[in-house]
C-alpha cells in the first residue's frame, strides 16, 4: 500500500467533508484548513440546506478557523479544498491572507484559482496565496461527476413521471 504525502493526507479529509454535503443533497464540495500540521476548521457545502449563497465550504470553514485562532487573518494556514474556489470563495482567501491553498478538481465553468480566472495568484492583490492543483483530482471529479449524472437521472425521471401523468389526465 502505497503511502500518502501531506498533502493528499488533509485532502482525504477534505472528501470526507464533501462527503457529508452530498449526504445532505447539496453539492459534495469539502474543505478543511491546517495550521502548525493540525486541521484547525472543516467545512463542506450546505447552500441548499442553510438557504444561503454564503454557505460554502471555504466560508465555513474560514468562519471556523478564524474563530479558532482569534483573528481574521489566515496567515500560515493552508486550505484543502476538492474544487477550484469561486470568486466569492477565491476573494475571501485572498483577503483573508491563506498562506497556501490545495485544489483537489479544478472547475472549467467557474473556477477562480486557475481556470476562468485567478483570483489567487494576481500580482495586482496585496496578497498573493501559493496554490497547489491537481492533488487527489481523479477521486475528488469522479465525486463530483458521479453527484451531476445521478442529478440528472433524478431530474430526467421527474420529467417522465410528470409526462406520464399529464397523459393520464389527458384520458
Amino acid at each position: 500500500m502505497r503511502k500518502y504525502t501531506e498533502d493528499e493526507k488533509f485532502m482525504k479529509e477534505a472528501i470526507k467533508q464533501a462527503k457529508k454535503a452530498e449526504a445532505i443533497g447539496d453539492v459534495p464540495i469539502g474543505c478543511v484548513i491546517v495550521h502548525d500540521g493540525k486541521v484547525i476548521a472543516r467545512g463542506y457545502n450546505k447552500r441548499n440546506k442553510d438557504k444561503t449563497v454564503l454557505a460554502h465550504a471555504e466560508l465555513l470553514a474560514m468562519k471556523k478557523a478564524c474563530k479558532k485562532l482569534g483573528d481574521w487573518r489566515l496567515e500560515d494556514c493552508t486550505m484543502y479544498i476538492t474544487l477550484e474556489p469561486c470568486q466569492m470563495c477565491a476573494g475571501a482567501i485572498v483577503q483573508a491572507r491563506v498562506t497556501r491553498v490545495v485544489i483537489g478538481s479544478m472547475n472549467a465553468k467557474a473556477g477562480c484559482g486557475g481556470s476562468v480566472l485567478n483570483l489567487l495568484e494576481m500580482q495586482e492583490f496585496n496578497h498573493q496565496v501559493q496554490v497547489e492543483r491537481g492533488v487527489l483530482q481523479e477521486e475528488c471529479s469522479e465525486m463530483l461527476s458521479a453527484f451531476f449524472r445521478k442529478l440528472r437521472e433524478i431530474q430526467k425521471e421527474k420529467k417522465r413521471k410528470r409526462k406520464q401523468m399529464q397523459e393520464e389526465n389527458q384520458d
